[in-house]
């Protein structure tokens, strides 16, 4: 059983990554790269929330998000945006057919989750979140965030600076390819 963590608002600088169900490449497989970056706008303009850096995996997400105010609740930020994004990665899969993957999303589902309406499993229950609190772990998390595309079982690309879904292009090559993130050197 997954213990929830409550995440505190004393840092305004954070790591956050969460994961498909069972690391199924469930953002690949249906092309859902897009429901990201469209949340990545509505933090921005929503909720005045930055994302500092991010690389979008077939199967998991990294970010870091920089909060300017206190008072936000980490916690329902990211249950809300993993409602989302699931919602539409279950529209795409329905539309393409992948029944097989349907199925083992919606046999996935707990009891208790189904009381609460949920149909389908398509991330982890938890995600993880750790407080950026000095430079050299900053550039640290945006350095793994940026070599992820190329190390272990991923080789999605030759170049790490090339891979299409990160923010490695923008802070490597000065060059915006989906989504302009905000220059770490830029928060205050």
């Amino acid at each position: 059983m997954p213990v929830g963590v409550k995440h505190s608002d004393d840092s305004s600088l954070y790591f956050v990554t969460f994961t498909c169900y069972e690391w199924l490449p469930l953002f690949e497989l249906t092309n859902s790269y897009d429901l990201v970056y469209k949340w990545f706008n509505y933090l921005k303009q929503e909720k005045q929330v930055s994302v500092t850096g991010f690389v979008i995996m077939p199967n998991h997400l990294h970010c870091m998000l920089f909060f300017p105010q206190k008072g936000f609740h980490l916690n329902k930020i990211i249950a809300n945006a993993k409602r989302f994004i699931a919602y539409e990665i279950i529209d795409r899969l329905k539309k393409e057919e992948h029944f097989e993957i349907l199925n083992k999303l919606s046999t996935s589902v707990n009891t208790h989750q189904k009381k609460k309406g949920q149909l389908h499993k398509v991330f982890e229950n938890s995600f993880d979140a750790k407080a950026i609190e000095t430079e050299k772990f900053l550039l640290q998390k945006l350095n793994y965030i940026h070599l992820n595309p190329v190390k272990g079982n991923y080789r999605l690309v030759e170049d790490w600076k090339e891979y299409e879904h990160s923010s490695a292009s923008f802070y490597e090559l000065n060059r915006v390819l989906h989504f302009a993130p905000v220059h770490h050197m830029e928060l205050q």
